[in-house]
């Protein structure tokens, strides 16, 4: 029908999608590199920067199925993402606190290099998604979630930075607590976002 913007909806639709498989596939593959550098590495930072890239894999794959669906659908997968994204800071909190009770012994170098490595693939993410954060609120929480993924790339990076330097574990104890934290207050505030857009609508 002209004029009732069905074109343009499903030319939207297209490009959400093609953006979010890509994403998909970056965090797919840097969640199994991040989790091996991690387990081998002893890292507490890199093991929660792993499971970060886990979970948002999960929530590019729920965003996927919002693609194109009604309101309620969309604001539905942004609520299950968000509580995703709690279970993802409780299961680093519990693994910092598992670290600090029965020890680790990072590798600075190898975090240092995978971080760099999560880094540069989560700034092409953030780049790829930033076009659409003004979209529905499904693809304004992978935007949430994707700049967060840098700020705890950075982290795991300059906790390896810091390990070397002090020559101990407690800045990954740390830094792995702060990725939590980060990722805690990141589900929150795109559960505020689709209560928020469910009151609207």
């Amino acid at each position: 029908m002209a004029g009732c913007g069905c074109r343009e909806a499903e030319e939207t639709a297209a490009l959400e999608r093609r953006v979010l498989w890509t994403l998909l596939a970056i965090n797919g593959v840097m969640f199994v590199v991040e989790a091996f550098a991690g387990w081998i590495g002893e890292s507490t930072g890199l093991m929660a920067d792993s499971l970060d890239m886990l979970a948002d894999a999960a929530v590019y794959g729920i965003s996927l199925h919002a693609v194109g669906r009604p309101l309620i659908v969309k604001t539905r997968a942004a609520s299950i993402s968000g509580f995703l994204q709690l279970l993802l800071g409780a299961g680093v909190v519990a693994d910092v606190g598992r670290r600090f009770l029965f020890g680790s012994e990072p590798e600075s170098v190898l975090m240092i290099g995978v971080g760099f490595t999560a880094l540069l693939a989560n700034i092409v993410c953030l780049r790829l998604i930033s076009h659409h954060r003004e979209g529905g609120i499904h693809m304004r929480a992978s935007w949430i979630f994707s700049r967060n993924d840098v700020i705890a790339n950075a982290g795991v990076i300059l906790s390896g930075t810091l390990v070397a330097f002090f020559g101990n574990r407690l800045p990954d104890l740390a830094i792995g607590a702060m990725i939590a934290a980060v990722v805690i207050k990141g589900g929150f505030d795109i559960l505020r976002e689709a209560r928020e857009t469910r009151a609207e609508a």
